[in-house]
């Protein structure tokens, strides 16, 4: 079956999932939806059988229908390879509590490197595919992750250039310096004085300018997006929901056809969405338990049918979280108001004009597979020691806030289902908020540029060699700007020689 694409805003163009991939995002402002969701075209236990690449094949193949097995297979074997440093790509840790899939194993230790080591191939695909010799001009907004995962996969890659903007003051010290440091002719990277949301925004509003596609158009360059509002981002991380299952089949721990719970820490809900696409292939799913720190957005969404953006934006330990407009749960609206692009649309431009939106009670009823919470600093920093007190396992605080929230729902609802929890972070990535949890002296240790041996020393896991390259990496970009479209624009401007205005 050929599957399609649409806009989540309008009921009229069907396009292919290549071209879905290299626009990025519609025209209309919605995101590009499969119009109709695959199911699972082999038995589960079939699936059990394979390894994460295969699988991830498997997968792809239903989402990505107009690429060739030649295309998708070179795909996988060139972002799945060893720039992982573990066989099988994605590692468990079984606890008392739960089995936490470790989804950070790759280049820029974070479980972005998941979809976005394979998005600059699926890219390039899409562009031979639809004839397309443009530069493609990847803009991004990041919340701490996205945007080194994002440089990394597309740093010198041929006939693209990236530009990531980042919040100057709200990203952990080392996801900065990832950032900065970046390497690639084709790379820039800037500093916005503002949060995610500025910048998430402003990105979008670039993306749909008529007069700066015009100009671009005339240079020769079109615009894409790397993160999840990029279809070619979002259906990657399907893939390791569908492996953690069959993971926990062949160890004995749940049968075939058994239910089986997720936890995922939860910010611009791309993560949690590609479990609600596994769950709707066929995997069986009991819930999908979305986890939030004190930005608790989501948790009041889920909790009261109201999505509110008007309040205070607040600066925590888990900052890639740090998020008040979920761009990927447009997407979750779309599919549970029964595919109503006009209901998208009105829920959508409240949030844009008034800041809120209330979803419909028959739309409120079709959410009941997700259960949601959220965590403080102080209970996720409370998590990981209790982690590390019982099992001697170091998780970030990403990690921590989806384990604090399993925890406190099993408490309130008895729901003993086995679960996984998404992992999506080193602990290395978070060093301070790490080693101030389990009481150490985060301060003397970064004074003698000890912090990641200490956090060795206590986990037991070598030093990634992320970590170590950054120790005599150069920063190689220094800009900043305000959190303004004007501001960013000109930068975008300045960055393709374009003409400012």
């Amino acid at each position: 079956m050929d599957v399609l694409y649409k806009s989540t805003r309008s009921d009229g163009e069907l396009i292919p999932a290549s071209m879905a991939v290299l626009r990025g995002m519609s025209q209309d402002g919605g995101l590009y939806v499969p119009a109709q969701i695959p199911q699972f075209d082999l038995p589960l236990e079939e699936l059990c059988g394979y390894d994460y690449r295969e699988i991830a094949y498997r997968v792809l193949r239903l989402f990505l229908t107009d690429y060739t097995e030649e295309e998708l297979r070179s795909c996988i074997a060139k972002a799945y390879d060893s720039k992982f440093d573990t066989g099988e790509l994605v590692s468990f840790r079984r606890t008392e509590q739960a089995e936490f899939m470790e989804l950070f194993h790759g280049p820029t230790i974070a479980f972005k490197d998941m979809a976005l080591t394979i998005l600059p191939h699926l890219l390039t695909t899409a562009a031979r595919k639809n004839g397309e010799d443009r530069e493609i001009v990847i803009l991004t907004a990041t919340s701490g992750d996205t945007g080194k995962a994002a440089m990394a996969g597309f740093a010198d890659v041929p006939g693209t250039r990236i530009m990531v903007f980042y919040p100057k003051n709200g990203v952990s010290p080392l996801q900065e310096k990832q950032m900065v440091t970046q390497k690639g002719e084709n790379t820039r990277v800037i500093g916005i004085y503002g949060n995610f949301d500025d910048a998430q925004t402003a990105v979008k509003q670039i993306f749909l300018d008529k007069q700066m596609q015009e100009d671009m158009a005339a240079q020769g360059f079109r615009f894409s997006s790397a993160n999840s509002i990029n279809i070619g981002r979002l259906a990657p991380q399907i893939v390791y929901y569908v492996y953690a299952y069959t993971r926990m089949v062949n160890r004995g721990e749940i049968r075939c056809g058994e239910p089986l719970n997720f936890a995922v820490p939860t910010g611009n809900f791309g993560n949690i969405l590609a479990a609600y696409y596994a769950c709707r292939m066929g995997l069986p799913v009991g819930k999908l338990i979305c986890a939030s720190n004190s930005n608790r957005v989501l948790y009041d969404f889920f909790s009261t049918g109201c999505y509110d953006r008007m309040r205070p934006f607040i600066l925590t330990t888990s900052p890639s979280m740090d998020i008040l407009v979920s761009s990927n749960l447009e997407r979750l609206l779309y599919h549970v108001a029964g595919d109503d692009t006009e209901e998208t649309s009105r829920m959508m431009n409240a949030l844009q004009e008034e800041g809120h939106y209330n979803v419909r009670e028959d739309v409120y009823n079709n959410l009941e597979i997700f259960a949601a919470g959220y965590a403080t600093d102080e209970e996720t920093a409370a998590e990981i020691a209790r982690v590390y007190r019982e099992s001697g396992y170091v998780i970030d605080p990403h990690t921590a806030v989806g384990a604090c929230v399993h925890r406190k729902y099993v408490e309130q609802y008895g729901d003993r289902t086995k679960t996984v929890i998404a992992s999506t972070a080193s602990p290395y990535k978070f060093e301070t908020a790490v080693l101030q949890a389990l009481g150490e002296d985060a301060a003397a240790l970064q004074a003698e540029d000890r912090g990641p041996e200490r956090i060795s020393e206590i986990s037991g896991v070598q030093i990634p060699r992320a970590v170590l390259d950054l120790r005599s990496a150069p920063v190689r970009h220094r800009i900043t700007c305000d959190g303004t479209k004007p501001c960013m624009e000109a930068e975008v401007r300045r960055f393709l020689g374009l003409a400012q205005r």
